[in-house]
């Protein structure tokens, strides 16, 4: 997948982690994006190429202070690229499946 394949990369869509106000609605939910550890570094690594490594933006959201907040936005909009909040689209299906495993249990 190159850059130009990425869901945010054509003209009228924001990138993920584009910052977002700080005041109003936006701040809210979304605000986490502002101290994202992920908005330093280069975005090709967040959405390797199919069979390409996690590696290095795993590491990245390791030391992320709003991972937790970058987790929670890619399982509640169902998010299918990329590594968000440290974990592949596999690895968030997966967490799906054990959380409503855990609510019907």
């Amino acid at each position: 997948m190159g850059r130009r394949d990425l869901p945010w990369a054509a003209p009228s869509q924001p990138s993920p982690w584009t910052v977002l106000g700080t005041s109003g609605e936006d701040a809210g939910e979304e605000g986490w994006r502002a101290d994202a550890l992920c908005a330093e570094t280069d975005p090709e690594a967040f959405f390797p190429e199919k069979g390409g490594s996690t590696r290095e933006a795993k590491r990245v959201c390791t030391g992320c202070t709003v991972r937790a907040e970058c987790l929670e936005f890619a399982l509640t909009n169902d998010e299918r690229f990329g590594i968000w909040g440290g974990l592949s689209e596999r690895e968030r299906r997966r967490l799906r499946v054990q959380r409503r495993d855990a609510v019907s249990a």
